[in-house]
């Protein structure tokens, strides 16, 4: 199997080259269990943040999930909102926006709990992420936070995957690229 050897810090992993189509691979960074590099990754991503006025983190389920936790933690934000991928019985009019993201092959819906829409409504915001990659997922969430009036005051991830480490409204640790 080839790899790619993904290096952050003193930290580096070995991520397997996935086909997603006859013309491109992705280095496979999946942060869920990593408990040491999501905790690098939240320390260094907080001192990004340090002069930075926020309310919330809001993530999308599910591998943004552990990083939004430790960033939380880390900025001494004690809660932090997830972006589920489908609707679940305990929402409270929820809201919804699509997506289509570059690892999922069917159309998915971003889905804000009515709740936490009221909690963040008028709200600075930051949006964290493990990777951001076409912005699909990033734009979906963009447009669902704005249906729940908050604001975006910062766009963040541990990756850029191809060509959005060209992006200049995303702050990330280090670009990850695409393999043809």
């Amino acid at each position: 199997m080839q790899t790619y050897q993904l290096t952050l810090g003193a930290l580096t992993r070995q991520l397997p080259l996935i086909r997603l189509n006859a013309t491109t691979s992705i280095a496979s960074f999946v942060l869920l269990g990593d408990a040491e590099l999501t905790d690098y990754a939240a320390r260094q991503l907080s001192q990004r943040l340090s002069t930075i006025e926020f309310d919330y983190l809001v993530t999308m389920e599910s591998k943004g999930i552990p990083l939004a936790q430790a960033l939380s933690q880390a900025t001494n934000h004690p809660r932090f909102i997830v972006l589920r991928k489908n609707r679940k019985d305990y929402m409270q009019h929820p809201l919804s926006e699509p997506v289509a993201a570059i690892t999922t092959s069917t159309p998915q819906q971003l889905v804000l709990d009515g709740t936490d829409a009221a909690l963040i409504n008028h709200k600075r915001v930051i949006i964290i992420d493990d990777v951001i990659s076409t912005g699909g997922s990033l734009n979906a969430a963009n447009a669902l936070l704005h249906q729940a009036g908050a604001q975006v005051v910062k766009q963040m991830a541990i990756l850029a995957e191809g060509a959005a480490s060209e992006r200049t409204d995303i702050d990330f640790l280090a670009p990850l690229p695409l393999f043809d």
